[in-house]
């Protein structure tokens, strides 16, 4: 036997295979540099992608939006402009109306009694008026007869004045006695006494002529006057018939037949089709707002559809200018807070949906900033 030391195997360590799973022989296969620079390249146009759509830097220059935007029309409240009792309604809720379309009817009866009244008020005022063109011929002529009259004093006048000159000559020489000296002297001063009131009924037949002129002038002043009172008679009667002042669509009837009303009831209203958007956007965004610029706009009443305007006009003032109370800031306690500038904006015509459009809608506004022209 050999004397040589065989070496025992060394002991081999126990292993536990869910502890140390046995090694794997697959790796993952190395990617290019071009699919490397693909996914670089698509990840950076989806993140692109993403700050255009929320306009975020270095997109945020070139919109502006704000959810704080209504559809607005003129919106036309009707009412009456005489009181009575309703005859009849002739149209239904949210009925298209053209305008001078009848809309309702007030009961008329007391009205044209008052236009009968005031054609009455005429005919005597023009009577009064025709008498007193007479008056004034009547005046005239008697004038004329009260000249003839000064004329006839006048020779009078003349006739006794020459008898009373002769009265002189002939009293000097005895040829007549100083009795008939007297009668003739006092036939000079009857004669000139006659001639005075002569011309003084003259005077006052020609006051009465100018008293008839000037009452003629209030009595055409008074014809007019009733003519007037029967234009607003008229006015009156025609406003019984209650028509629509422009084409559009009505709101809900809010008067039935048989109802009293008085001048100024709100009755119902009536709405045009022609409608816009005002948004009111953050004074900072409004720097670079200019009248013409694109606008698109989303509605929510139409499930988020996109219509497209333009901006036809910007507020010459912020909202809380036109306020009826208006903030003191004159305080130590001031918080400064942005002030909202309205923008409106035309809606651009021929858009499917833009019929849909009702005044009231909430919508949200975005303006393209990069046009228009600046006011």
């Amino acid at each position: 036997m050999s004397d040589e030391k065989v070496d025992a195997p060394k002991p081999t360590p126990e292993t536990d295979p869910q502890i140390d799973p046995p090694p794997s022989s697959w790796h993952p296969p190395a990617k290019s540099r071009v699919t490397v620079t693909v996914i670089v390249a698509v990840a950076l146009l989806a993140i692109l992608a993403i700050l255009y759509a929320w306009k975020l830097p270095p997109f945020a220059g070139w919109s502006e939006s704000t959810d704080n935007a209504y559809v607005r029309g003129r919106v036309t409240i009707i009412s009456p402009q005489v009181s009575g009792y309703v005859t009849s309604v002739a149209v239904q809720d949210f009925a298209e109306v053209k305008a001078g379309h009848v809309l309702a009817t007030i009961d008329d009866r007391i009205y044209r009694a008052r236009v009968a009244q005031a054609e009455a008020n005429i005919a005597a005022q023009e009577a009064s008026l025709a008498n007193s063109a007479q008056a004034q011929k009547a005046r005239e002529v008697a004038t004329e007869s009260q000249n003839a009259g000064i004329a006839n004093a006048q020779a009078q006048l003349a006739k006794a004045e020459a008898d009373m000159r002769r009265a002189r000559a002939l009293v000097a020489d005895g040829s007549i006695s100083t009795r008939e000296f007297d009668q003739t002297r006092a036939a000079l001063l009857a004669a000139q006494a006659g001639l005075q009131q002569a011309r003084a009924s003259r005077a006052i037949g020609t006051q009465d002529v100018r008293t008839v002129v000037v009452g003629r002038a209030g009595l055409e002043a008074a014809v007019a006057s009733a003519k007037a009172q029967l234009r607003l008679a008229q006015i009156d009667l025609d406003n019984t018939v209650i028509r629509a002042p422009a084409d559009g669509q009505l709101s809900e009837i809010g008067v039935r037949q048989g109802a009293f009303v008085t001048a100024g009831t709100q009755l119902l209203s009536i709405v045009p089709h022609n409608v816009w958007v005002i948004a009111n956007f953050k004074e900072a965004q409004t720097r670079d707002m200019a009248v013409g610029q694109r606008v698109r706009f989303r509605v929510d009443a139409l499930g988020g559809s996109e219509l497209t305007g333009r901006v036809e006009n910007l507020s010459p003032a912020a909202g809380s200018e036109f306020a009826v109370l208006k903030a003191d800031n004159a305080t130590g306690n001031f918080v400064k807070v942005a002030q909202r500038i309205a923008v409106r904006i035309a809606i651009d015509r021929d858009q499917r949906l833009a019929k849909r459009l009702r005044p009231g809608m909430s919508v949200e506004v975005r303006v393209d900033t990069r046009g228009g022209s600046q006011r």
